[in-house]
């Protein structure tokens, strides 16, 4: 059985692959088995990567919202776009999780030239900064060209005092984040040049899915209980995690949403914080 990626090209079907997503969206064993079954008894050789994304997570939502909800989260992010400019604000948020200070849209001149930085945070005396490379495309990867350039741009701001966050420092650390993917030569560059690398899958044991799923942090792109236009309206009002919608039911008002329609879309959000994804990918 042959699946064609959205590149075009033919890779065989990965049902292993299949249950570990399945199982990572928090079903349980017996409601995965059903899930596979159905998905596999569906699929025909050259479907299309986005046509088996569908049917699972179609046959997901028909058992509980929030199971398909966490397994569209390599979705979700893509839908911080269209330009990237809120999933600068996630990864912000996201640093803040692990205790970082952070914030976005910064200016900075460096030896040389002037630089904007998407992303700096600073915990523990350390000061970093971070360029994220946002992508619409399902399987675009990010070339060497890419750390090649974010290298000399460290370098023309680095052993230079600034002021961030009431404190005068330099920056330590680079990082470049993406939703994406890393070509394997972007990956040994980064390494030779000590660049901190973060994607949907790299590093292996602490990508972007990993630590999303360790933080219970779902953008609110990831509820199936929401409309697109509804979601943009949750970020245009700096509304970007589901968390925040738990802790605070009353921002959902600004929706205009019925009674039913808010208690379905508080009930997905809450199943969907609440539960710990433990599975080992």
């Amino acid at each position: 059985m042959q699946v064609k990626k959205y590149s075009g090209e033919l890779v065989p079907f990965n049902g292993e692959a299949l249950r570990r997503s399945l199982t990572r969206s928090g079903a349980n064993n017996e409601q995965v088995k059903q899930v596979y079954n159905r998905v596999v008894s569906e699929i025909y050789d050259g479907i299309s990567t986005r046509e088996l994304y569908q049917l699972a997570f179609d046959t997901l939502k028909n058992v509980r919202n929030s199971f398909a909800a966490r397994y569209s989260l390599k979705k979700a992010l893509r839908e911080l776009g269209p330009e990237g400019f809120y999933f600068e604000k996630y990864i912000a948020h996201l640093l803040r999780t692990f205790g970082f200070e952070s914030i976005t849209g910064q200016k900075v001149h460096g030896h040389a030239v002037s630089h904007e930085l998407d992303v700096v945070a600073y915990k523990e005396g350390k000061l970093i900064t971070a360029e994220c490379k946002f992508r619409n495309d399902i399987d675009a990867k990010i070339s060497v060209t890419t750390p090649m350039y974010y290298l000399s741009r460290f370098k023309d701001i680095s052993n230079i005092t600034y002021q961030f966050f009431g404190k005068q420092v330099q920056f330590q650390e680079g990082w470049l984040i993406t939703n994406a993917y890393f070509t394997t030569d972007s990956i040994d560059f980064a390494k030779y040049y000590n660049i901190n690398l973060l994607s949907w899958d790299y590093p292996k044991d602490n990508s972007i899915k990993r630590r999303v799923d360790k933080a219970v942090f779902y953008p609110v792109t990831c509820l199936t209980t929401l409309t697109d236009l509804e979601e943009q309206q949750l970020l245009k009002n700096q509304l970007i995690l589901v968390k925040d919608i738990v802790s605070n039911p009353g921002k959902l008002d600004l929706l205009g949403l019925g009674k039913d329609r808010k208690e379905l879309v508080l009930k997905e959000a809450n199943e969907l914080i609440e539960y710990k994804v433990e599975e080992e990918y």
